[in-house]
C-alpha cells in the first residue's frame, strides 16, 4: 500500500504560480511512476504531468508545469507558473506502474489539493 497526501494548493492570481508537493509513505516511494492529474466541477479527469523513467506534461501545462520528485524524501513536486484560470481544478497525485497518461494505469491516489486562479 501507498499513502499519498497532496498540499500547496490555494488561490492565486492568473499569471501567478504555485508548488504542490505530494508526501508518499508505504512502499518503495522510487518503485513508482508518479502522476499529476486534475479535475474540474463537471469534467472527466485529466492528466497533467508524469515522472518515471521520462516525464511528460499534457500540451496544456508543457512549458509552464514542471514535475519533480525527491526520491530522499518521498516527494513528488508539481511547480506551476503562468497560471490560467482554466488551471483551476482539484489536482491529485497518483502512484502508478507505469508513466503513462492513463489514469488506469495509477494504483494509489492522494485526496486532491485545490487550485483556484482568478482571472
Amino acid at each position: 500500500q501507498v499513502q499519498l497526501v497532496e498540499s500547496g494548493g490555494g488561490l492565486v492570481q492568473a499569471g501567478g504560480s504555485l508548488r504542490l508537493s505530494c508526501v508518499a509513505s508505504g512502499r518503495t516511494f522510487n518503485d513508482y511512476a508518479m502522476g499529476w492529474f486534475r479535475q474540474s466541477p463537471g469534467k472527466e479527469r485529466e492528466f497533467v504531468a508524469v515522472i518515471g523513467g521520462w516525464s511528460d506534461y499534457s500540451d496544456s501545462v508543457k512549458g509552464r508545469f514542471t514535475i519533480s520528485r525527491d526520491n530522499a524524501k518521498n516527494t513528488l513536486f508539481l511547480q506551476m507558473n503562468k497560471l490560467k484560470p482554466e488551471d483551476t481544478a482539484d489536482y491529485y497525485c497518483a502512484a502508478g506502474r507505469a508513466p503513462y497518461r492513463d489514469g488506469r494505469y495509477y494504483d494509489y491516489w492522494g485526496q486532491g489539493t485545490q487550485v483556484t486562479v482568478s482571472a
